[in-house]
């Protein structure tokens, strides 16, 4: 059997996947048997997830994949912002030789993505990109929250990455972010931080 943490983190990492669509019911008796897990485990997990707002539980009817609204995407986004914004300023006070080398070399798999193509390489890219920044401001409330806001959000990232040209557009900002941290400029860091999520706020108003 496997232990709660474990159950929790797979079923976690199957909701971000999109494995289950939003507002689809979570049996437990299937979850169980899909992980095989207890049911004591599985319930523990569906209480982990209800506090990260991926799930949500209904009176009398159990726990299913919550749907986060588009106004509820920019809220999050905004957020975001904020708090990533502070986590890319940290991250130029604490970066590294070896920080620098590392975020360097994500920005040219990033070109090279977007020169190929390759938009789901582009979003893997994004997504270590900003989990390296968060790594290296050492912030852990700050981590703590945009991991949760990012699982959150997860839908309408994929919605955000069809849309015409974004690939491009999203590029040239992280660069800017890259760059800032890279040169050891807390300022110029969190501002484009901040840019580029503004930017990401107004083409989610774009999509209602």
């Amino acid at each position: 059997m496997v232990d709660d943490a474990q159950v929790r983190d797979e079923l976690r990492a199957a909701i971000l996947r999109g494995d289950f669509a939003p507002r689809q019911r979570l049996v437990e008796a299937d979850l169980c048997e899909q992980f095989g897990a207890r049911r004591f485990a599985v319930r523990a997990a569906l209480q982990d997830l209800v506090a990260e707002g991926l799930v949500e539980r209904q009176q009398n009817r159990g726990a299913r994949i919550r749907e986060i609204s588009l106004a509820e995407a920019i809220e999050i986004s905004e957020i975001r912002r904020v708090v990533e914004g502070l986590v890319a300023a940290r991250a130029a006070e604490r970066l590294t030789a070896a920080d620098a080398k590392r975020l360097s070399g994500i920005g040219r798999r990033m070109r090279q993505a977007v020169d190929g193509g390759e938009a789901a390489v582009y979003s893997d890219l994004n997504a270590e990109l900003h989990a390296t920044l968060r790594e290296i401001a050492g912030h852990e409330t700050a981590d703590r929250i945009v991991a949760q806001l990012h699982g959150q959000m997860v839908r309408h990232q994929f919605a955000l990455s069809r849309v015409p040209g974004r690939s491009a557009v999203s590029l040239a900002q992280h660069e800017a972010v890259i760059a800032a941290v890279v040169a050891r400029d807390p300022e110029a860091a969190e501002a484009a931080m901040r840019a580029h999520i503004t930017s990401v706020i107004e083409v989610l108003r774009s999509l209602a």
